[in-house]
């Protein structure tokens, strides 16, 4: 067994994987902010859906249109996307556009931003793991 094959440093992979893919998506919505009817995308968070050796999270909140959760059925929100009072006109809190595109450039941006800053702490984390793997061995 190799020390990259250590379950730590796979989950930083796995990490790291997944922020590369965020900010691809990220920059996918900032490309198409001006194409008409294009609404943007972004990634769940890892573990979000999956606990620790694949067991499923408890029942998952509902977020509404408000963005309030709501972990049960009887809980009274605010006008949602399918009420009386909805307003259609509305993407996440946010107007669309007349032609029907529902990105916001500067939360886009801010996404990107945090993205990018939790990519270098993972790789950063990935990279102590390994000097540390290295002083244990005696590498170093």
């Amino acid at each position: 067994m190799s020390f990259t094959d250590l379950p730590i440093l796979g989950m930083l992979r796995n990490k790291m994987q997944w922020h590369q893919a965020r900010q691809a998506l990220l920059a996918e919505n900032v490309a198409n902010a001006d194409m008409p009817n294009f609404r943007p995308r972004d990634l769940a968070e890892i573990g979000s859906s999956s606990g620790p050796s694949g067991m499923t999270a408890p029942s998952a909140a509902i977020v509404g249109g408000d963005g309030l959760a709501r972990t049960n059925a009887n809980h009274i929100g605010l006008a949602s996307a399918d009420g009386p009072n909805a307003a259609p006109k509305r993407y996440k809190g946010f107007e669309i556009r007349p032609g029907g595109n529902g990105v916001n450039l500067e939360e886009e941006m801010m996404k990107a931003g945090e993205n990018q800053s939790d990519y270098q702490m993972v790789a950063s984390l990935y990279q102590k793991s390994l000097d540390a793997l290295k002083i244990a061995v005696g590498k170093r």
